[in-house]
Parts: structure tokens; C-alpha cells; sequence
């Protein structure tokens, strides 16, 4: 969907005069039929974009954010990584609500299961990595000197 000319600035509205045609839109990244022919010892393989490609509508489209919309209120935990690795950053924090769109109920419902996960050690690649050499301090406790 295009935005209204409204919310576009001058200079972007007539930048495509300035670069001419070729300057109109990146490619669509969508689906796409491998295609692969054969003629004598050359094999050609070839990705044709799909055009006609039909998006599934939530069940519930008037529900405030992604989960409530495709109704997973109470079908996820800790354990489904793949739903929760879209709601993290690359250093294993929780991205804001404001750009995840999540309702309040939900997002803390998926701040518990990624500390979770986090804690079983289902998300290795989200934990922050320390510097090179870098020593611990010993913990301190009941007097006592422990090393890590």
C-alpha cells in the first residue's frame, strides 16, 4: 500500500524524474517456482516470481496485536523458539512494544517465557558475549572467597 502524498516529502515525490525509470521500486522479494530446464550437458536453473500469491487473513482481524490476531493467546510457551526469537534483539532483550505491536498482557506473557528459555538454554546465540580475557570477579559468599 502506498503512502498518501501527504506524508511524503517533496524531494522523495520527485525523485524518480530525477533518476529516470530505472528508480522506481526495489524487487519484490517474494515467493518464487524453481524452474529447471535441461538442453544437452547445460543445465539452467531459474527462480520465476510468483505473482498471484494469496495471503492468509487472521482469524481474528480485529484483535490488538499479532497474538490475539491468530488466536495463540494460551498455545505457546517457553518452549516454541521460533515465535519467541521475533519479539528478541540480537543480544537477547526484549524488542519495545511500540514496534512489536504486542498488547501489554502479551508482552509480558513472552518477557517470562524468554528469560525462561534463556534459563534452559534454548536461545544459545541470544546471551552477550564477554570480552576476550575477560576474568570474573570472585563472588563473595558468607566471608568467603569462591571462584567461578
Amino acid at each position: 500500500m502506498a503512502a498518501p502524498l501527504g506524508l511524503l516529502s517533496r524531494f522523495t515525490v520527485r525523485l524518480p524524474r530525477f533518476l529516470g525509470s530505472a528508480w522506481t521500486r526495489t524487487p519484490f522479494r517474494g515467493l518464487r517456482q524453481v524452474i529447471e530446464t535441461t538442453e544437452g550437458n547445460t543445465t539452467m536453473i531459474e527462480g520465476k516470481i510468483i505473482e498471484d500469491v494469496e495471503h492468509p487473513a487472521p482469524p481474528n482481524p480485529s484483535g490488538n496485536c499479532p497474538i490475539c490476531r491468530w488466536n495463540l493467546k494460551h498455545k505457546y510457551d517457553y518452549m516454541d523458539v521460533l515465535l519467541l526469537s521475533q519479539f528478541i534483539d540480537s543480544k537477547g532483550g526484549m524488542i519495545p512494544r511500540r514496534i512489536t505491536g504486542l498488547c501489554e498482557e502479551e508482552h509480558q506473557k513472552i518477557a517470562v517465557c524468554v528469560q525462561m528459555a534463556h534459563r534452559a538454554g534454548l536461545l544459545p546465540d541470544h546471551k552477550p558475549k564477554l570480552p576476550e580475557g575477560f576474568v570474573p570477579k570472585p563472588k563473595q559468599i558468607l566471608n568467603r572467597s569462591v571462584a567461578l
